[in-house]
């Protein structure tokens, strides 16, 4: 009860901030008709945990894409600090940290090796070889694991170096794409006390998952998307007590007859 209670004055004094990320009736049709995302909006305070989950093809990754400029929205926006990422897209990176579902690293790095060559490239050269070995145990990977090259690693352990090369970048917002997907359930313990770690830091952070049980866990506010559209967005206090497996399901009703068997603009990106 303690911990709920923190967690909901955290989110009261995060409201009274402005938002670091902001879908504003964000809406997305491709070239061939596909609508990806229609009139999606949101935000995201300091101190805060936006879970959006959805199917595949709901327009999850969609709505990240936009936040990295990865692809522009058809209508409406999407902003960074209050910078809209399709006209000052670097500017808007600069204020971002991105871990993708299938983190793409330097297989012939180590560990460490990588979280120096992703660091320098964003412009942080003063972090030590101690630096990268305490994100390294911070995000849970065993010391022994920090000198070996990661084409022996498994995708739970990629997975902890993309978070250490985003927590490097110490980035305001934080984008999250399928975070706990490989890791077992004592790692992703351990990354949800992250999470909360990364909130009490005034991180706000937008994560798509599956993951509904984690997501209930930790999220501040959770939105269900399906076929584009954000269907369902509720804070945790208005779930408390709720079933949200079954609310997903209810909002997700009839999506298996609607959406197309194979969805190819819901691609995922590498890690930025």
């Amino acid at each position: 009860m303690e911990e709920s209670n923190r967690m909901e004055e955290g989110t009261s004094a995060a409201r009274n901030e402005a938002p670091l990320l902001e879908a504003d009736g964000l809406t997305k049709v491709y070239e061939d008709g596909t609508l990806g995302l229609n009139k999606v909006s949101f935000t995201v305070h300091p101190g805060e945990i936006y879970a959006m989950l959805g199917g595949n093809g709901a327009g999850k990754t969609t709505t990240i894409n936009l936040f990295l400029n990865f692809i522009e929205p058809t209508e409406g926006e999407a902003r960074v600090d209050g910078i809209v990422t399709h006209k000052e897209p670097l500017k808007a990176k600069e204020r971002l940290a991105f871990v993708s579902e299938n983190v793409m690293l330097y297989p012939n790095f180590t560990a460490i090796q990588n979280l120096d060559f992703f660091a320098k490239l964003g412009g942080k050269k003063d972090y030590s070889k101690d630096d990268y070995r305490d994100v390294l145990m911070r995000v849970g990977l065993e010391e022994v694991a920090h000198s070996r090259r990661l084409k022996g690693y498994s995708k739970g352990m990629r997975q902890k170096c993309g978070i250490a090369i985003a927590i490097l970048k110490d980035a305001p917002a934080i984008l999250l794409d399928e975070p706990t997907a490989g890791l077992d359930p004592k790692a992703g313990r351990e990354f949800i006390k992250l999470l909360e770690d990364l909130r009490s830091e005034q991180k706000a952070i937008l994560m798509s998952t599956h993951d509904i049980f984690r997501a209930k866990d930790v999220a501040d506010t959770i939105g269900i998307m399906n076929l584009g559209e954000l269907v369902m967005q509720r804070s945790a206090e208005e779930l408390r007590g709720e079933d949200l497996e079954k609310l997903y399901v209810q909002y997700m009703a009839g999506y298996m007859e609607k959406t197309p068997e194979s969805v190819p603009h819901e691609e995922e990106p590498a890690i930025s």
